[in-house]
């Protein structure tokens, strides 16, 4: 398993950026006639952090996805970094 970290390009500063998870998603409801006091938190999946980067990198997320997807998969590691997992070429033969 090899596994690479992924990098863009700021949009406003033009410099090397990755996005990286702060906090996870936090999931709560609002209901008209009763309190709801659920709420969830919720990890971001690796597609998921890419496309909310739209706008703030100078690549397209939808076409770095589909790109990236063609040789491996984008995953969270450890719940914070955004990493492109491959398979090793020693484990194709």
């Amino acid at each position: 398993m090899i596994r690479a970290k992924l990098w863009f390009r700021c949009a406003a500063m033009h410099d090397p950026v990755t996005p990286m998870v702060v906090q996870p998603a936090l999931i709560g409801w609002e209901a008209k006639k009763r309190r709801v006091d659920l709420t969830i938190e919720r990890a971001f999946s690796g597609e998921e952090l890419v496309r909310r980067m739209k706008g703030w990198v100078t690549v397209d997320p939808a076409k770095a996805i589909e790109i990236v997807n063609r040789f491996g998969r984008l995953k969270v590691l450890d719940d914070r970094e955004l990493v492109v997992e491959l398979e090793s070429r020693a484990s194709e033969s």
